[in-house]
């Protein structure tokens, strides 16, 4: 019976995440488009930083209690699952062509910054706050980048939620004070839980994070993918994981350590390489035609199974 309890209150916990910040970013970003702020601004920060929100808050959340193997676990986890797992299944039903700007630049920044959360995390087996600085100088710089590229015209890949003349602002901050207050209740639940779940069971936190966790924060950017693909609008698809990847180490690492210094135990070694070698595989799939069809997917989907059954072992 309390496995029954801690499972539905693990997803009351994603339900709250995926929808409080649903809310928070369509909120913020229609009062800053009545604010006047550009478009362009807006996508670049707010809706952008609004798919590792659930990331953010959950690995946040643990490190402030104590549980930091899950705040490196659903960081790591999420950012393979993102790519072997969402890409792969994509990449299945159909054809995803990628920007030349998403091999050239991106996605080898994608792969430095895993090697470099690695190296910070495995050398004192903790990701300080002076480190969470210098993941923070770098998210500034990919933010610069990001600010150039949409200038050259080159597409953001985020929609970004106009607001209409007959949008109230009260309504707005409301949306803004609501999604806020689900983010943090829902990461308080799903951290809980999680924690529970990993004591019942009698796995590591660090297992709980990179499964279960990372699947349930990793929700928003499946159901975009997928849908995307089954539309047939899978020109920004590799574009947004790649970024999202590149926003859940830069800033959720890095905000999650400049509050609280994160453990990042040496157990996540394997992991670590894990995300490496997963980044790698994306680029040499996509390096040559500047896609990825049903192949490159079923490989990505098969180096997953391989690491869920190293996970298992």
């Amino acid at each position: 019976m309390q496995i029954v309890i801690q499972l539905l209150l693990l997803v009351v916990g994603f339900v709250l995440l995926m929808k409080g910040a649903d809310w928070f970013v369509e909120g913020a970003s229609k009062i800053a488009d009545k604010l006047g702020i550009p478009q362009l601004v807006i996508g670049l920060t707010i809706v952008a930083m609004g798919t590792s929100l659930p990331e953010a808050a959950v690995s946040i959340t643990s490190a402030l209690k104590g549980s930091a193997e899950i705040t490196i676990g659903n960081v790591v986890g999420s950012n393979i699952m993102n790519i072997l797992l969402i890409l792969g299944v994509t990449a299945i039903i159909c054809v995803i062509p990628v920007q030349k700007s998403t091999v050239r630049y991106e996605i080898p920044f994608m792969i430095g910054i895993t090697v470099i959360l690695a190296a910070l995390g495995l050398t004192d087996n903790t990701v300080g706050r002076l480190d969470g600085v210098v993941l923070w100088v770098l998210m500034i710089v990919y933010l610069l980048y990001l600010l150039r590229m949409a200038k050259k015209g080159q597409p953001l890949g985020e929609e970004i939620p106009e607001a209409e003349a007959n949008d109230r602002l009260w309504k707005m901050i409301l949306m803004v004070l609501v999604g806020g207050a689900m983010i943090v209740l829902g990461s308080d639940v799903t951290v809980d839980a999680a924690t529970e779940l990993a004591k019942i069971f009698g796995m590591s936190e660090r297992l709980i994070g990179l499964t279960i966790v990372a699947f349930g924060t990793s929700l928003p950017e499946l159901v975009t993918s997928v849908t995307a693909a089954i539309k047939g609008k899978t020109d920004i698809a590799v574009g947004n994981i790649v970024g999202s990847n590149i926003f859940n180490i830069l800033f959720v690492v890095g905000t999650s350590a400049l509050i609280t210094p994160v453990v990042y135990s040496t157990s996540f070694l394997i992991d670590s390489i894990a995300a490496v070698v997963a980044a790698v595989l994306l680029l040499v799939c996509v390096i040559r035609k500047q896609k990825m069809g049903r192949p490159a997917g079923a490989v990505m989907l098969l180096g997953y199974a391989a690491y869920f059954v190293y996970l298992l072992r």
